[in-house]
This record gives structure tokens, sequence and C-alpha cells, in this order.
């Protein structure tokens, strides 16, 4: 395990008091103030506070394009992707274009399989959409989640006649130091160059339900409805939330109003048969929603179907009016799940294998590549995550595609910019990889396997150069002690209706206590009794096995613990310094 030091959030105490001021409550003003809320304003979820569609460059163009489309009965095919994000996009794109207007007979949509395609709008997905038969041959793509980077897929589609709107969060592709842009009829992407977009943070879901708020504009100037009888496309909410927590982007002020939005409609009961579906296949509570049902019990269920089977199933999931067939497909997704755990924990079993033979004595090398020819290429991202989480170093791992080229995923730590890692490892060892792309913390590549070893020793030169000491041993941000008032269910009630995720953390206090007793359960989970404020609580290390000391000072999370009819209120840690 890398070094962990335990710090404070700075919480500046005119925030504090201008939140107070306005009525916020204390721990919550705290809270916020640490996180870079100012004002009240900033915590204002209405949808009337969303930035405006006008901001964001291509939307208006691509509202014309569609209403054209729509106008003139083409066939739209919506190209997905094959994680979360892409499945929501999918279907918002596709619900959205009918509460629109488009005729149903008019709209289809294909997936890439991972292991067959690739990602993004490659030649050969432009000729899958054209082969679903003559009678169903497309006349525009409409990429979702994907595409920015597409520059053969989408030259490929313009030369067989047919208009491309691309809609993308991730950033273009680079030729040396020069921007590319596929050469699109238009592109909506927040992260393109000469879009002021203030918020660049948009999920691929996010930016499809712009472009549809902007083809609303478009349609109701054309008289096709009036404001008071235009479609509601808030309906569409609770996958737009969805798919924005589910892709890890941060959450901002306006990603907060899009999942704020979209649990207030579940909360209320007000969802689609296949989110009502995932919510009981996972034994959650719809009623009382959170952003952790969406990343942890949702999320990891829709992008299964992406990693070990056909995303298509999600996709219909999501699709489905029919809460039967939902609950069928639910549980199906459910299956696949449990069968991806059981291979990752496989994989990572492998994977901490190899990492005893690569360092012994146990010191890590400042950046990680592990490659196995047994490695699942649809969860070597999860892999990579977790290895990253236990040692926190940079880490790809990587898996034999279809193709005989090895297929890689990484995942990256605070400053050490993936992507330009990456683009350096290619400058230095041109030909190396044969295609790379991603953020700054996460990333994929594709390269022969004869070019492994240069790979690993070219990301350990790039890691050795841009990390130290300091950058390497782990930090925990918290948000300090837990006064002994609020330490009660109804502060647990009250924080997790708030809407915490990416650059927006959920509350992580740190106390000192005293330590009663501990022991293990279930043999991985370390169960403590512990003196804090004068008072015993219960608290739970999980995945942790050893010891701690008499006095420790832990670093937790608030849960209401229900067992038996009971509910107690649990300290989770995180952990201990």
């Amino acid at each position: 395990m890398a070094e962990l030091r335990i710090s404070r959030r700075d919480a500046p105490p005119r925030s504090v008091w201008a939140l107070e001021q306005a009525g916020v409550h204390p721990l919550l003003a705290q809270l916020f103030a640490a996180r870079g809320v100012r004002s009240n304003d900033e915590l204002d979820d209405g949808l009337a506070r969303l930035i405006p569609p006008t901001e964001l460059l291509g939307a208006q163009a691509a509202a014309v394009l569609l209403a054209d489309a729509i106008a003139a009965r083409k066939r739209i095919c919506v190209v997905a992707d094959y994680d979360c994000d892409g499945a929501t996009a999918c279907a918002v794109a596709l619900r959205g274009l009918a509460l629109l207007g488009a005729a149903p007979a008019t709209l289809q949509h294909v997936v890439p399989d991972r292991a067959v395609h690739g990602y993004g709008l490659t030649p050969t997905i432009v000729d899958l959409a054209l082969g679903q038969g003559p009678d169903r041959r497309p006349d525009l793509l409409l990429t979702v989640d994907n595409g920015i980077a597409s520059l053969a897929g989408v030259a490929h589609a313009r030369a067989l006649g047919l208009d491309v709107l691309v809609t993308d969060h991730h950033l273009p592709a680079k030729e040396g130091e020069q921007i590319v842009l596929p050469d699109a009829n238009v592109i909506v992407n927040p992260n393109q160059p000469g879009c002021g977009f203030p918020s660049k943070n948009l999920a691929g879901v996010g930016v499809m339900f712009y472009v549809l708020l902007a083809l609303r504009s478009e349609l109701r100037a054309r008289g096709a409805f009036s404001a008071e009888q235009q479609p509601r496309l808030d309906a569409l909410l609770d996958l737009v939330a969805l798919g924005t927590v589910a892709d890890v982007v941060r959450l901002d002020a306006n990603n907060r109003r899009l999942v704020a939005q979209g649990l207030r409609r579940i909360r209320s009961g007000r969802m689609h048969p296949g989110i009502a579906a995932l919510f009981s296949a996972a034994g959650r509570d719809a009623s009382r929603a959170s952003g952790f049902d969406f990343g942890f019990a949702l999320g990891p269920r829709i992008n299964a179907a992406g990693r070990l089977s056909d995303m298509s199933l999600g996709i219909e999931c999501l699709l489905t009016d029919d809460p039967a067939r939902a609950a069928q497909l639910a549980q199906t997704l459910d299956t696949i799940n449990r069968e991806r755990r059981e291979v990752e924990a496989g994989m990572r079993e492998q994977a901490e294998a190899m990492l005893e033979m690569l360092m012994p004595e146990g010191d890590a090398p400042p950046a990680l590549a592990l490659y196995d020819p047994e490695f699942h290429e649809g969860v070597v991202g999860i892999v990579a995550g977790r290895l990253k989480d236990r040692l926190h170093r940079p880490t790809f791992v990587f898996a034999l595609g279809q193709d005989g080229l090895l297929k890689g995923s990484g995942r990256s730590i605070p400053g050490f910019h993936l992507r330009d890692a990456l683009d350096l490892v290619t400058k230095r060892h041109p030909g190396v990889l044969k295609r790379f792309g991603g953020h700054a913390m996460a990333a994929g590549c594709t390269l022969a396997e004869e070019d492994f070893d240069t790979f690993d020793g070219a990301l350990q030169q790039v890691a050795h150069e841009w990390l130290d000491a300091a950058t390497l041993s782990r930090t925990l941000l918290t948000d300090g002690p837990l006064p002994a008032e609020y330490f009660n269910a109804e502060t647990v009630r009250s924080l997790d209706a708030q809407v915490w995720g990416q650059a927006f953390e959920p509350p992580l206090f740190c106390d000192e206590v005293e330590v009663v007793s501990q022991r293990l359960v279930g043999e991985k989970h370390l169960k403590l009794s512990v003196r804090h404020a004068g008072a015993l609580r219960d608290a739970i290390w999980f995945g942790h096995t050893e010891p701690v000391g008499a006095r420790v000072r832990l670093a937790y999370q608030l849960r209401v613990d229900d067992y038996n009819g009971q509910q107690r209120v649990q300290m989770v840690v995180e952990g201990a310094g």
C-alpha cells in the first residue's frame, strides 16, 4: 500500500458565513464551502439555472440538421458506445427524438461490440449501420459519446453519401501538436476548439440532452408546437443523471443540477421502467435514490453488458416501456454483472500475484503495466482502477484482443496526465502505440504483444520524470472532526439527499478515537467498536484486515446500518493515520 497522508479541506470562513446567512444548515455550509461553493445561488438546482444550449457550439446547427431530417422523414441511426454514458445517451437520443416528432420507423441504433469493432464511429460501424437492409438504410448518423476522434469513420460515411452529426465530450485527436476534427456536418462537443460553453464537464448523455433542448427550441420557432404544448424533455433526466454519475465526470454546478433533477424524479416515482427495474435488481430503494446508487449499483450493471456481453441489452432495458420486459432485462444484466465480478476478482488475484514478483520488497515502481494472456479485455479498466487505488500508481492493464493486438486500459493519479503520457511515449517510440486516447485520469491504447516491454519501459521513464515522492503518496482529503451532535441518522439522511460525486466528493470526516474492540468479519473486513466524543460507535473498514492501534485517527463516512430491523449510525472507514 502507498503511504497515506490525511489532510483537511479548507473551508473559507467568508463562504461558510455567506451560506449560513442564506439559510444553509451549518454542517452543509461547511461542507459546501470546502468544495468551492461561494454562494447559495450555486446550490440552486432548478432547471432554469442550467447553462442555456445557445452557449454550446454546434447545438443550433445540430438542431437545424435534425429538424430538417424529421420534417423530411429521413432515417436517423444513433451510433452508441458500450458504456453506461453511451447507453444512456443512446436512450436519451431515441426517446427525445421520438418525443419531438421523429417517426418511430425512422429511428434506429447500432452499438459497437468492444471486442469486434473497437471504439467509436469506425468504417466497420458505418458498414454495419448500412448493412441493416435497403429499406433501413440511414440518411443521417448521429454519434453519442463518441465520434470526435473518428476521422476515418466520418470520412467513410460522408463518402457514402451519409450526413453525420457528432455529439461527444471527449478530447479531439491530434496530429503532432495540431488538433484535427472529423469532417462531420456538425460537431457538438464542449471540448472542441472555439466552444465557449462554461461547463467542459458534460458527459456524453448531457451533450445529447442539450442538443434536444436546442432542437425543441428550433421546432418551436418553426411552429411545430407552442411553449405551453411543447414536449417535456425533463422526463429524460433520470437517464441523464445516471449516465452523468456513471461516467465519473466532474460534478460542477451545471452537472449537479442535471443529477439533482434526475434524482428528484426517481425519488418521486417518475422514472423509466428500465431505471425502476435496475433499482429493484440491485436491491436499492428508488425512493431514497442517491448518486451512490448510480455509480455503484445501476451503472455497473449497465456497463457489465458492454464488458462481457452485448450492450444492446443495456440499451433495450433503458428503451422499453414494458415493465415486465424491463424486469427481465435488468435481471439478465444483474447476472452478467455477477459474472463480471467473478472475472474481475480472478484477474485481480492474477495481477496481484504478478505484482509480488515485480516488487518482492513491496516497493512499487512509479507506474505499472501488466499483461497476461488470460486477462479479459472487458474488465481491464476496472482492474487497472482497483490496482491504482491500492498502490496509488498510474496503472495500465492489457488483454489480448481478437485482432491479435494488446488492448490496454489505464487509470491514473493526480499529477500524472495519462493521455499526455501516452502522447510522449509515442513521440519517443514512434509506431509502438497503434492507437491511443483518453483523458488525464483514464486512457486506453493498443499495441503489438512484442512491443509490450518497450511500452512498459517508456511509461516507467515518463513516470520517473513526472512523479516525485509527494505525488506518489496517497492523500485523503477530509472535512475534519464531526461534532458529536451531528452523529445521528438525521444527519445521514440530510447528507444522502445532496448530490456528491467526482470533484464534489461525499463528506469524509476525521476524528481521533479510542479502539475498544476489533475483529474480522467475513475474513476480509475489520469491524471496530470505538469511543468517539464519549460515546461508543460502530465502525467497519471494508477490505482491510490489519489491526489498528489502541488510539487511532480514522477518516470515515457516515452510514445508517439496517440490521434485523434496527438502524444504527456507523462509521465506514476509508483510512487511518
